[in-house]
């Protein structure tokens, strides 16, 4: 698995273009992972609603809760499925709006400086043992491509906006990540 660092594109992931991003502020270096988690419905995984929520196109009638975020102008760099598929909706090196209102180590607008993956699931339901060797794999392929971002350079969003997000939530375990990030690099 590799990143183009010129076109900021990942090789083994589906492209599906978000209209919700623009340029990172000259000269502001990436280096900072986010992990989110994203179900649509809430607490439901499958179906097309987080490509439509993406691309601006989440029909409001669709499902009750759709009518509260259909207007959201949001996106994330990457979603990794239940089943380990990647789908890339903005290049890694343009600003994705994943984060929003937020903060890292005093440091304000994490969307300048990050690169946020949506994981699909929610904050207490299980991940699926698929997801954690592929989230594994593309934060070792974002080291290669960008040295600015340094193992400990990973975050939740809750970690970044305390109190306004909850996500990746108690049922993501950090520790399986981290050896499986360790494993790799020894």
């Amino acid at each position: 698995m590799q990143v183009d660092p010129f076109t900021g594109l990942l090789d083994a992931a589906q492209q599906a273009h978000s209209p919700n991003y623009d340029e990172r502020p000259f000269g502001c270096a990436i280096d900072l992972v986010v992990v989110h988690s994203i179900s649509l419905p809430p607490g439901e995984f499958g179906g097309p609603w987080i490509d439509a929520l993406f691309a601006n196109t989440l029909d409001p009638a669709a499902h009750p809760y759709f009518a509260s975020i259909a207007r959201l102008r949001v996106s994330a760099h990457l979603l990794i499925r239940r089943n380990g598929d990647l789908l890339q909706y903005v290049p890694f090196h343009c600003r994705a709006w994943h984060a929003g209102e937020s903060v890292y180590i005093g440091r304000p607008r994490c969307n300048d400086f990050s690169i946020g993956i949506e994981l699909e699931g929610a904050d207490s339901i299980s991940y699926d043992d698929r997801q954690y060797p592929v989230l594994a794999a593309v934060i070792r392929a974002l080291w290669e491509a960008y040295p600015t971002i340094r193992p400990d350079r990973l975050a939740g969003h809750a970690e970044i906006a305390p109190g306004r997000k909850t996500d990746p939530g108690t049922a993501f375990d950090w520790q399986r990540l981290r050896r499986l990030l360790e494993e790799k690099t020894v």
